[in-house]
């Protein structure tokens, strides 16, 4: 089979151009063909008025070697990879039999999740832990936020089954480059789970937030079946580590909020990046743990038929460009960098804190992306060395002393403040809002976001709305919405690890997913649960041989 990447054709081609296409990059004729799948279909919009469509296809021909010897040195014509995913070990008799023996994973985010499946596959009968409730019930939580503003601290959109990428876009995609394509294996089990097939062709898949709740039970039916085991509710509150004479560490179980005591020989850590507490205690117990980047902003919201103008012109609305996204980025004066992240288009901006006192914004969408608005991260990197130095926990701080900040600004209440961005640029408090209605829930309280963000960032953000402004009309309208205050971009730690992925100072102990700095989303972060899972296999099948 043969791999054909970067087959073009117009936006409104006709059903049976696509294996004309083939027949003509080829140089083939139809009797040569067998058959035809599409691996992929993305679009090329930098030409609003020319959109093109852009294929990865494989094709199966009658006798493949001579079109190969023919593109020998086109890199868009090649044998077709091997995806197919393939365990890298199986439980020996014994080795998960109960006890220590059987591996915990703490989190159920896309991490544990797929740690778990992938253990439990293997014949490890898991244990998962989460201090956070079942999905159902947790959204309910989560709506709680939402609707009435009130906070559980141990269910919201940070905790419990799913994690949180379970209240955002949904996206199915990164810059991850993985040689065994350990990305398909997640998006094969989604689909297994209830996720439409098309995630398995579109370039820029994406699942929403009411069908994860679905797919997420799902697996965890299977994860079940296999012998794995679910403790809802269920939070660590301490480690504990063996220390040998030579002062080698390794965990020999962990202590649970409930007063019990669950021996564990091997631990995955998928606490995800709003663990603040799980943070301490680790790094209280002496588990290696180092100060890493993130972003600090501000959602910003613009009526999606803006942005759908913008990127696709007089194709707006066509059903299979769907709606548009954008990624932008500006280099500032004062040697910051502001970004867009975590683009939703047509979806709302929700209430994201996991903490009484605080708030914190994130993004989120349905399947479907056909609500109001369009919004996105609008956020400033920041840097331990150069804006918290010295303390590898300094970043949590930061992030609370500014989610605290915009907890009073917004009314002490849950609402969030908020702010024209024409005030903004002018550097006065809004006092109401204008064309561009906020989608935050509990509600919105005009403000001045200065009062909210570091200066540096504020700076920063100012100059760079000009110029996102001359690439995407309309971005800087004055009426454009910005709430803040995006603090959880990504994790501000990392639990370092050595190349078998265990902890660079604690063996048995497998730091994973965003919570330990290794991802940042929902496909990197279930790659990145596959890969522990695999090492912490090949692990105890080392130990019990």
């Amino acid at each position: 089979m043969l791999r054909l990447t970067n087959l073009t054709l117009p936006l409104h081609h006709a059903d049976e151009a696509l294996l004309a296409a083939i027949f003509k990059r080829l140089r083939v004729t139809p009797r040569d063909v067998v058959r035809y799948q599409i691996v992929r279909r993305g679009n090329d919009a930098r030409e609003k008025a020319n959109i093109q469509l852009v294929y990865t296809v494989d094709v199966t021909l009658r006798n493949e070697a001579p079109v190969l010897a023919r593109f020998r040195k086109d890199r868009d014509v090649q044998p077709t990879p091997d995806t197919s995913y393939r365990h890298v070990a199986q439980a020996p008799a014994g080795v998960a039999a109960a006890g220590a023996a059987r591996p915990v994973i703490v989190g159920a985010g896309p991490c544990g999740l797929f740690a778990a499946l992938i253990l439990a596959q293997m014949g490890f009968r898991p244990i998962v832990l989460d201090r956070g409730k079942v999905v159902r019930e947790r959204t309910k939580d989560t709506w709680g936020l939402w609707r009435r503003s009130v906070l559980n601290p141990e269910s919201n959109v940070q905790f419990g089954e799913g994690g949180a990428g379970t209240f955002s876009d949904g996206k199915l995609y990164s810059r991850i480059k993985d040689p065994r394509h350990l990305d398909r294996k997640v998006l094969i089990e989604f689909v297994k789970a209830g996720a439409p097939p098309e995630i398995l062709t579109e370039a820029h898949p994406h699942i929403g937030t009411f069908r994860l709740v679905t797919m997420v039970e799902s697996m965890r039916a299977s994860i079940e079946a296999l012998g794995g085991e679910y403790r809802f509710e269920t939070r660590v509150e301490g480690i504990d580590i063996d220390v040998d004479a030579n002062g080698g560490r390794r965990v020999r179980g962990l202590h649970l909020h409930t007063g019990a005591y669950l021996e564990a020989s091997h631990v995955v850590l998928a606490i995800g990046h709003s663990a603040r507490d799980t943070f301490q205690m680790l790094h209280n117990a002496g588990v290696h743990v180092e100060a890493k980047p993130f972003s600090i902003g501000v959602r910003i919201e613009h009526p999606q038929s803006w942005i759908d103008r913008a990127r696709f012109g007089l194709n707006a609305g066509n059903p299979i460009l769907g709606a548009a996204e954008y990624h932008i980025s500006h280099h500032c004066s004062n040697d910051r960098t502001v970004y867009s992240f975590c683009m939703c288009p047509g979806g709302t901006v929700v209430a994201a804190t996991s903490e009484e006192g605080g708030v914190a914004t994130n993004g989120m969408s349905q399947y479907s992306r056909n609500e109001r608005n369009a919004n996105s991260g609008f956020v400033v990197g920041i840097d331990p060395a150069r804006d918290y130095p010295g303390d590898p926990l300094a970043g949590l701080a930061l992030q609370r002393h500014w989610e605290r900040r915009a907890f009073v600004a917004g009314g002490s209440n849950y609402k969030a403040p908020a702010q024209r961005l024409g005030d903004f640029l002018a550097g006065r408090p809004s006092t109401a809002l204008g064309s561009v209605i906020p989608s935050y829930r509990p509600g919105v309280q005009p403000t001045d976001l200065a009062e909210c963000l570091p200066d540096f960032a504020v700076a920063a953000m100012r100059e760079a709305l000009p110029v996102f402004g001359r690439q995407i009309p309309g971005y800087d309208h004055p009426d454009v919405v910005m709430t803040g205050v995006e603090t959880r971009t990504s994790s501000p730690v990392r639990f370092t690890r050595g190349d078998d992925f265990q902890s660079l100072n604690t063996s048995g102990l497998f730091p994973a997913g965003e919570g330990a700095g290794y991802a940042g989303g929902i496909l990197s972060a279930a790659v990145d649960g596959i890969k522990v899972a695999e090492a912490l296999a090949k692990a105890c099948v080392a130990q019990g041989a």
